[in-house]
């Protein structure tokens, strides 16, 4: 992992991706699945790891960091512009928020629990 630092600021980020097999199956170790689970679970994975995977990797700039620096603000609270609370909540759309029948229908989303038959 590594950092973009622009006079003791954090403005970005990135890492090189997991590119090889026995290093996936190490971090699945840590994570507490046994090789059976991550087998079942991410086998896809695995196995597509024994054709080669290229080391890949990936940077990306907080836009909101810099807009904080550049505004020369102490947090970046004050210039992001989507913001969120802690627990995911959006003030400026109120979502994640129920949703009507209708909204529901519309979207092709109902759920109509099946009846579970007598044994």
């Amino acid at each position: 992992a590594y950092d973009i630092v622009c006079n003791g600021n954090e403005i970005g980020g990135g890492s090189i991706r997991i590119h090889e097999r026995d290093v996936q199956e190490r971090v699945f170790e840590l994570m507490g699945l046994d090789r059976e689970d991550a087998q079942t679970k991410f086998g896809f994975l695995l196995e597509g790891f024994k054709f080669g995977a290229p080391p890949h990797g990936g940077i990306a700039f907080g836009w909101d960091r810099v807009v904080a620096l550049l505004a020369g603000v102490e947090s970046i609270r004050d210039v992001i512009a989507f913001p969120k609370t802690g627990n995911g909540y959006d003030p400026l759309t109120q979502a994640p928020a129920p949703i009507t029948a209708q909204q529901r229908k519309e979207a092709g989303v109902d759920f109509k629990p099946e009846a579970k038959k007598a044994e």
